[in-house]
């Protein structure tokens, strides 16, 4: 048994009192945020020294104490310290190189606040500070664990929901002594080093029609009325559809490869370059490979799976897995193509197969002629648990 942290995403009916103190929470942790970053850009302009979390902390608790800002006592004043957390978490991956520079929050985008201590699931209410009674919530499955904290979010199209972080003993999957390369593409999403082919859904493509007319009958509506509010929740729902549909095969697939397979190896795909091509950039974004290696990692570290991502600059598609030799001048129409010792070769399979060597040989193991993907041929083939 591991122990691991998991969250568990409900959504919330709250009463209409309660959207209102929601909706506050949310107003006034997005005004903190909002604040403390225009402090930070006037400080950096100014040349002065930047407060950091625990500076900004003390001027907080000053400022609900002013007239003008008494308001903020109305709502959770932990929420208030975890937004003041967010900014500074959020200038610290931007000065490491990770991000840009941290941008002020939008009401009209995804809300949330977070409640770090006193909140609990009891029966199918979640309770937290200010929220006497709780707030009825939709427990589709069981929240096993407990609860260390609770992200409560609005979303675009006006529904409440409830991310609880647990930690709970994780009951890992039974070994099955396979193991694969994967290659990611666009024609299909993912092929793996035995032929498995996975279906690349083209979500954004398959709602592509139907979210131009709604931005278009948008455009037309007047900003602030109920009719442009209707209309824009109507598109708020399309691309709810849209990243939900996603998501949840991604979720389905990472699963599958991990149930599957003791050892996974995938491309370091450099993402951010690759969306630079005008012709592939929708595309790839709408496979969202970012997502699905990130969901391959956690859920294969849960379950004792080895994952290994290759170098990036590594030639698996232009490389022949049976001899060794590279086709320099391959293209991205080739999808099949023949070695200069004449092995026949589909472009995507062999790839695979050198993304699985590749990786093995990342770890230092070999791959012989005949394994013929099984973990249990080749005795020298360890997992570091």
């Amino acid at each position: 048994m591991k122990t691991i942290t998991k969250s568990y995403y409900f959504e919330l009916r709250p009463t209409q009192k309660q959207k209102v103190l929601l909706d506050k929470h949310f107003g006034c942790t997005r005004f903190v945020y909002n604040y403390f970053l225009n402090e930070r850009i006037k400080q950096y302009k100014a040349n002065e020294k930047i407060d950091r979390f625990y500076d900004q902390s003390r001027i907080l608790t000053n400022l609900k104490k002013q007239t003008v800002y008494s308001w903020l006592k109305e709502v959770n004043c932990q929420s208030l310290q975890s937004s003041l957390k967010n900014l500074d978490a959020a200038y610290n991956y931007f000065y490491r190189g990770y991000t840009n520079l941290p941008k002020f929050k939008s009401k009209r985008s995804r809300n949330s606040f977070t409640v770090p201590q006193n909140s609990k699931l009891k029966g199918n209410r979640i309770y937290i500070p200010k929220f006497k009674g709780g707030i009825k919530c939709i427990v589709h499955r069981e929240c096993r664990g407990k609860v260390r904290s609770m992200v409560v979010s609005k979303t675009p199209t006006g529904k409440y929901f409830v991310s609880i972080l647990v930690e709970e003993q994780c009951q890992s999957m039974g070994k099955t002594g396979k193991i694969c390369g994967v290659d990611l593409g666009i024609k299909d999403f993912a092929i793996t080093s035995d032929g498995v082919r996975f279906e690349n859904h083209r979500y954004t493509l398959k709602y592509e029609k139907k979210l131009a007319d709604a931005q278009r009958h948008l455009s037309r509506k007047q900003i602030g009325s109920n009719s442009y509010e209707n209309q824009r929740r109507k598109v708020a729902k399309i691309y709810e559809k849209v990243v939900n549909s996603r998501r949840d095969n991604l979720h389905k697939l990472s699963h599958q490869l991990v149930s599957e397979y003791d050892f996974i190896a995938l491309e370091d795909l450099a993402i951010k370059k690759m969306m630079r091509n005008r012709k592939l950039a929708k595309h790839i974004a709408d496979a969202s490979w970012g997502t699905f290696v990130k969901f391959v990692e956690y859920k294969a570290d849960w379950n004792g799976k080895q994952v290994v991502k290759i170098n990036r600059y590594f030639p698996s598609s232009k490389t022949c897995s049976v001899c060794g030799w590279i086709k320099k001048d391959l293209t991205l129409a080739d999808r099949e193509w023949t070695c200069e010792n004449g092995h026949h070769l589909d472009r995507d399979i062999n790839a695979a197969n050198n993304i699985l060597k590749e990786g093995l040989k990342t770890i230092g193991v070999g791959l012989s002629d005949n394994m013929g993907g099984s973990i249990e041929a080749h005795s020298s083939f360890a997992f570091s648990n």
